[in-house]
């Protein structure tokens, strides 16, 4: 039976303390992490930006300006300047792209209520089913509508609640996204700074060993995450290029928008593809039912190339994460902070597999018996 040191039964006994008290208290524990996360998410949206826009900068640095006779201040200023524009570009475009259409879409759904009503009952009498039942079906959605309507009205104060809870709530992103821009830009503007200085701290403070594996650790998260970043933009091109040259060919509606669209939601892991099929298929409904349907099935198929063909050799051979995990990492940055959350869920995902690959792998070593042992 194996005996344990005074040191490592000290050790047993802290451990065994901080579950207990972790197990009784998880809630109050689960309480104060939420409020941590609250607190710094303006920092955790900045260094999500910082990361982002590092990519476009290395870009921009090392290959647009290359040959440009400048000092490092002055190309790192111009070459943040521009990565703020063309991101800001996109998202602008984007917007002007989906909202008239957006809104086209809303009044052509308004303007054909009646029709879509025709429609309906001309369909059930087809069916074979009673007037009667028809008529009886048509007025019992209109007395839920008006229903709605009603309880809106009776109930004006809750609608009030919601509707500042979600205007706070926007107003609270937005506060959180603009320090995080300014903090990444402060991040970004002195990055060789910052790390000499967390450089000296570690050298200061923290044994060599544990030291270079800190570093590692740091050198595999930003190629992790530069990898993923340049994975998904190109994943999210093909698949907007593709998308549009087969609604193109299937003459359906909006195809520049819901194609560009498509293409900006599956920067999103998994489920930004559900996201960019549900507002494109609303937007072809309100057109013509059976052509929104046929957008859908081309979608699925569309997906299973992705999914099949595209995702694994642009993204996964860069992430080097499972597709098992990918899906609990997207599911588990959904639940903690939506959109963000799942954008940030696989390259963290990622380098936590690796790092405990690597560590695995030395372990594993370790206990291998040496050559000599063997003779």
């Amino acid at each position: 039976m194996k005996s344990f040191s005074l040191k490592e039964l000290k050790k047993i006994i802290l451990y065994t303390v901080i579950l207990i008290f972790a197990f009784i208290y998880i809630k109050d524990i689960i309480g104060i992490l939420k409020y941590i996360f609250k607190l710094l998410m303006p920092f955790i949206i900045g260094l999500a930006i910082a990361f982002v826009l590092n990519v476009l900068i290395n870009v921009i640095e090392k290959k647009w300006f290359k040959n440009w006779q400048a000092s490092l201040t002055t190309k790192r200023t111009v070459s943040l300047l521009l990565a703020l524009t063309i991101v800001i570009g996109f998202i602008v475009f984007l917007l002007f792209l989906i909202i008239p259409n957006l809104q086209n879409t809303i009044a052509i759904f308004a303007d054909n209520i009646p029709k879509y009503n025709e429609n309906l009952q001309s369909m059930l009498n087809n069916l074979g089913i009673d007037s009667n039942i028809v008529n009886e079906i048509v007025e019992v959605l209109k007395a839920l509508g008006d229903s709605a309507s009603t309880y809106i009205k009776e109930n004006s104060n809750q609608v009030l609640e919601v509707t500042l809870g979600i205007a706070t709530n926007v107003v609270t992103g937005f506060i959180n996204v603009t320090i995080g821009i300014v903090f990444a830009i402060y991040f970004l503007g002195q990055k060789e700074k910052l790390g000499a200085q967390v450089n000296k701290l570690l050298e200061a403070y923290v044994p060599d060993a544990k030291r270079k594996k800190i570093q590692d650790i740091a050198s595999l998260s930003n190629k992790t995450f530069a990898n993923f970043i340049g994975g998904q933009c190109i994943e999210a091109i093909i698949i907007g290029v593709l998308c549009f040259i087969g609604m193109f060919i299937l003459r359906l509606p909006y195809a520049t928008t819901i194609s560009v669209l498509v293409g900006f939601t599956a920067l999103i892991p998994v489920f930004g593809a559900f996201i960019g099929t549900i507002i494109g298929a609303f937007l072809i409904f309100m057109i013509s039912p059976i052509q929104a349907l046929i957008f859908i099935l081309f979608i699925i198929v569309l997906q299973q190339l992705e999914g099949n063909l595209i995702y694994p050799k642009v993204v996964g051979k860069s992430v080097g994460l499972p597709g098992i995990w990918v899906l609990v990492a997207v599911t588990i940055g959904a639940s903690i902070n939506g959109i963000l959350g799942m954008l940030i869920s696989v390259p963290i995902a990622s380098i936590i597999y690796s790092v405990i690959a690597m560590n695995v792998k030395y372990r594993l070593n370790e206990k291998k018996p040496t050559k000599k042992a063997q003779v």
